[in-house]
């Protein structure tokens, strides 16, 4: 398995994923150059009346709720529909599922009317997704929340089965699962928590790998986490004493020299 992972990484930056973003305005720039780092190409278009013709034409489709507001709620479904007509892979993100009665009925609104190929999120917005007990902590984990690594096991099978869909929980530990297998992926660095957005890039990532394979989404899945995960130590490793802005430019450079061999050389994962 480790050798499609190597793989989609180079395939990325062959093919060139046309990855459309409707996402935050907190972590747009973030979002795009660090899709742009990994070999795609972003488009950051949130107006509806653009929405269908630009998904029309991407290689993926990123829906993320971070700033939601009644402007781009018509837009994310306009895209999602779009791209589920021409069989293009929507990644969701539900920032803050759980937090408020907008962004509940959003993400439930989302996964009934849009097909999904990959939801990721915290264990407390997916928690909240499957129907589960779940405390809120804004758009951040609660740490009610953050169980051992069975319960996240459990809730991402759950949910990738309820859902029809893989689903990736991001965390100190990352567990993604399409309801059958499910793959946990230790790499990171505590320092990706000081940084807003790593979640959101997380998303950007997936849609990126999911673009250049979207016949693989689980697979696409785990080679964008464990990018983001070993970006993360490497960043830590060059820059992570001189504080948090150092960090966050060695993370863009470790994620746009990142290759096949790297990740599998650093790659630190299993299947549960």
């Amino acid at each position: 398995m480790r050798e499609i992972y190597m793989g989609l990484v180079e395939q990325v930056r062959v093919k060139k994923p046309l990855v459309h973003h409707i996402t935050n305005y907190v972590t747009v720039n973030d979002c795009a150059n660090i899709t742009l780092d990994i070999g795609a190409s972003p488009i950051m278009a949130d107006a509806l009346e653009e929405a269908e013709d630009i998904a029309g034409i991407a290689s993926a489709v990123v829906l993320n709720m971070g700033t939601l507001n009644e402007r781009t709620i018509p837009a994310m479904i306009t895209a999602g529909r779009a791209a589920n007509e021409t069989g293009v892979p929507v990644v969701f993100d539900p920032v803050g599922a759980g937090a408020s009665k907008l962004r509940n009925e959003t993400a439930v609104r989302i996964l009934q009317e849009v097909k999904i190929s990959v939801l990721r999120g915290n264990i407390s917005e997916i928690r909240f997704l499957a129907g589960l007990h779940a405390e809120t902590k804004g758009v951040d984990a609660a740490e009610a929340d953050l169980q051992n690594i069975e319960d996240a096991i459990s809730v991402a099978k759950t949910m990738a089965v309820r859902s029809g869909c893989v689903v990736a929980i991001t965390g100190a530990v990352d567990v993604v699962s399409d309801g059958r297998r499910c793959v946990c992926i230790e790499n990171g660095h505590s320092m990706l928590s000081n940084l807003t957005g790593t979640g959101c890039m997380c998303s950007s990532l997936i849609g990126s790998f999911c673009g250049a394979a979207p016949e693989a989404p689980l697979e696409a899945a785990v080679t964008a986490l464990l990018s983001m995960g070993i970006a993360g130590e490497l960043a830590f490793e060059r820059a992570g004493h001189n504080g948090n802005g150092s960090f966050h430019a060695a993370l863009h450079d470790a994620v746009s020299k990142l290759d096949g061999e790297i990740l599998v050389g650093r790659a630190r994962l299993y299947e549960a």
